[in-house]
């Protein structure tokens, strides 16, 4: 049981991991490509929206979902613990405890990859309004 709470453990946590440095790297292209950018070379603004709305999507996505995956490996963990004190007929409180904290880490580690998913994803929108607003003073308000 030990290695299932192991995959549970590394297979959760590593992902949680793998969206926080995808959700990072797109956030730092984003705002190294928001610095070089000219928005009055764009003649329409929707042109302009989708290139500064680029990979946004998957930012804005691991912040809302980290905190379900986190939870999702909390409740695997739980149920391994209890399955393993059901199986084994332990009722030491040590090892149910030390089994219900490492459930807790996926939680904990989802709302860490989600917070600042979130605070970059909200920074990013509002450097592309920004842009936005900018092209659309000089260009006036395109009519759709």
């Amino acid at each position: 049981m030990d290695w299932i709470r192991q995959v549970i453990d590394y297979g959760v946590i590593g992902f949680l991991l793998f969206l926080s440095f995808l959700s990072v790297g797109i956030a730092l292209e984003r705002l190294s490509y928001y610095k070089k950018l000219d928005p009055l070379k764009f003649q329409s603004r929707h042109e302009l929206e989708v290139e500064l709305t680029k990979g946004l999507f998957v930012i804005a996505s691991t912040a809302s979902n980290a905190p379900y995956i986190g939870l999702l490996g909390t409740v695997l963990g739980i149920m391994l613990t209890f399955y393993t004190v059901g199986q084994e007929g332990l009722v030491d409180t040590k090892s149910i405890m030390v089994g219900l904290a490492l459930a807790l880490k996926a939680t904990a580690v989802g709302l860490m990859v989600a917070i600042p998913s979130s605070v970059l994803y909200n920074y990013l929108l509002r450097k592309a309004r920004e842009k936005l607003a900018f092209w659309e003073a000089h260009h006036g308000r395109e009519r759709v």
